[in-house]
């Protein structure tokens, strides 16, 4: 794949006029002056709908692209290197903490398996597993091409079926490490710094991430610039579809509510590859990795709660996605509240003028 090849469309801006407008409104008076930082996401969700007020988000979908990855098999997690396909099971059953959070925000769940170590299930598949990238590359360049294609064609089924949102989740024991491992390349941070404690993990499963980490950035140095070739050579299938899906996402005008690491690690490349991505973002929590504190602040992201949740899934971001709905809510109250207030002071005003004639 050519490292300077476009993967996105242009991406387009969101309504700067309508979060303008939205904005004015909610800080006209007291009591929007008193919504904090809901004032700016309600902004958010106007300037993403160009509509003042914004729409109620009714159609959140929650998709979830898992992988496994051979980095698990160094004993850096808490979770065995088979977890991730018994976790996929009970997904795909219905259960497990994804499916708790997302009946309570009322977003629908998919997941996809893009390189879970089973059998093919489904047609989105890259491969089983990968190679431990402290030791190899991770995909081909046909298989970075397909698991990025994969992540735009789920997003563009989504968005085609009527996601007004979208919440892209993770699932895979290493995935953690694979998103400190890209952060660390891309923005060139020692592996100390970026490498965080996981599900779990002991002080000495943490001793030996560092050294996976620093492995696996050792091979990809000199890519900093090429964020496609970083990709191919220390991701994983599961987060190049991660890339793909939120870009897409971006590039269709839909915004995604990111949760943890990986996710927004994804996030970090997707702005990379199509500038202007993020202006369709929206943290929503924050976890203890110290790689997803690194991609918010690469993007410029403060996240809505801070939880310190590690499950991945698209977990935390579906305990924010209620005060997304709140914002909304409140920003079309007041635009309502304001609406009549200027009808009542127009009318007013003709009466004045009716009496002096």
């Amino acid at each position: 794949m050519d490292n300077n090849a476009a993967i996105f469309a242009d991406i387009p801006a969101p309504d700067a006029l309508s979060a303008d407008r939205m904005r004015e409104i909610l800080l006209s008076t007291p009591r929007g002056l008193s919504y904090g930082r809901l004032v700016e996401v309600g902004a958010l969700a106007a300037s993403w709908q160009a509509s003042v007020p914004p729409a109620p988000i009714t159609q959140a979908r929650t998709v979830i692209f898992a992988g496994d990855h051979g980095i698990s098999g160094s004993d850096i997690s808490a979770f065995s290197p088979s977890a991730s396909v018994e976790i996929a099971e009970e997904i795909q059953a219905g259960g497990g903490p994804v499916h708790v959070l997302a009946r309570a925000a009322g977003s629908a769940v998919r997941l996809v398996d893009i390189s879970l170590d089973r059998e093919a299930w489904g047609d989105e598949r890259v491969s089983r597993s990968c190679p431990p990238i402290d030791r190899a590359d991770a995909m081909t360049a046909e298989d970075l091409h397909r698991a990025l294609e994969i992540g735009q064609r789920v997003a563009d089924q989504e968005i085609d079926a009527g996601a007004d949102l979208l919440v892209p989740g993770d699932l895979g024991v290493g995935l953690t490490t694979v998103a400190a491992v890209v952060m660390g390349v891309l923005t060139g941070t020692e592996p100390v710094a970026v490498v965080g404690p996981g599900s779990g993990t002991t002080d000495e499963m943490w001793k030996r991430k560092v050294t996976v980490l620093r492995d696996a950035m050792f091979r990809a140095r000199g890519l900093r610039r090429e964020p496609l070739a970083v990709l191919r050579t220390v991701s994983s299938p599961d987060f190049a579809a991660l890339v793909g899906f939120i870009g897409q996402a971006a590039s269709r005008r839909t915004p995604v509510l990111l949760d943890g690491a990986p996710v927004t690690a994804a996030a970090f490349v997707a702005d990379l590859l199509a500038p202007g991505a993020r202006e369709w973002f929206i943290a929503g929590q924050l976890s203890p990795e110290p790689a997803h504190l690194l991609a918010l602040r690469e993007l410029g992201l403060t996240p809505l709660v801070a939880l310190n949740m590690s499950t991945g899934q698209g977990t935390g971001a579906l305990t924010a996605l209620p005060l997304i709905a709140a914002a909304c809510e409140l920003a079309a109250d007041e635009a309502a509240a304001h609406a009549g207030a200027r009808a009542v002071a127009e009318g007013s005003a003709e009466v004045e003028l009716d009496s002096e004639l």
